[in-house]
Formats: C-alpha cells, sequence, structure tokens
C-alpha cells in the first residue's frame, strides 16, 4: 500500500513538473527601435523610440526624424515584458503600451482620448 502512494505522489510530481511553464526571460528593451502606426495623423505613423537604462530607472524618448520633433517619456517603466510611458502629444496625454515579443520586436499600442492606434516597433542594428 505504502509503495502505491509512494507511486501516485511520483507521478503527480512528475505532472506537475511537466506542466509547469518554463520561467521567460525578459529581454532587453534599451535600444533604438524603429516604429510605424499607419493609423496615426500624418506626421506622427514613423519615427524612433530611444529606450534607455541608467540609474536604475528606464527612459523612453520618440523621434519623428520628418517633423524633426523629439517627446520625452514620462513615468517609463518596465513590467515583465511590457514597458509602459506617456508623452504629451498637441495637447493630448497619450499612453504607450509595448510587449517584447523578441528581442527585436515589440508590438503594442498608443491610447489617447480619440481610441488607441496599434504600433508595431523594430530593433534598428547597432552600428559600430
Amino acid at each position: 500500500m505504502m509503495r502505491f502512494i509512494n507511486f501516485i505522489i511520483a507521478v503527480a510530481v512528475c505532472i506537475s513538473a511537466a506542466s509547469a511553464k518554463n520561467p521567460q526571460t525578459i529581454s532587453n528593451p534599451v535600444g533604438l527601435w524603429k516604429f510605424e502606426t499607419p493609423y496615426a495623423p500624418e506626421g506622427f505613423t514613423t519615427g524612433i523610440i530611444e529606450v534607455g537604462f541608467a540609474d536604475n530607472k528606464y527612459s523612453a524618448t520618440i523621434n519623428f526624424p520628418q517633423a524633426d520633433y523629439r517627446l520625452q517619456g514620462e513615468r517609463v517603466k518596465l513590467e515583465n515584458d511590457t514597458l509602459l510611458f506617456s508623452v504629451w502629444v498637441e495637447g493630448d496625454d497619450v499612453n504607450i503600451n509595448l510587449k517584447m515579443e523578441s528581442n527585436v520586436k515589440m508590438t503594442g499600442k498608443a491610447v489617447y482620448s480619440e481610441g488607441e492606434i496599434p504600433l508595431t516597433l523594430i530593433k534598428e542594428e547597432v552600428r559600430k
């Protein structure tokens, strides 16, 4: 009887270990990210988001090269594999929510007073 109970316990441990999710490593969002958002207002459809990390804090800056326009991100934080921050654009608070899909791709959305706009970001290669 004791062997049967030990067998059941061993099977239960094996099943729970096999079905447990492997912990995912969080990708590093630091770098230059080219973004496209075709549904954004004209002048805001493409650009670069620069993510930095210094003094144990993340930073984010959105650059619109075609308009020579830069927006500094506020309340920047990384939670699990999601980068969150907000920017002030033409009198409107825009909340950015980006999920790391891989080391070279993020997807997400920009939420503002008129709705939400999907975003796709691809990491730029580091030039030496």
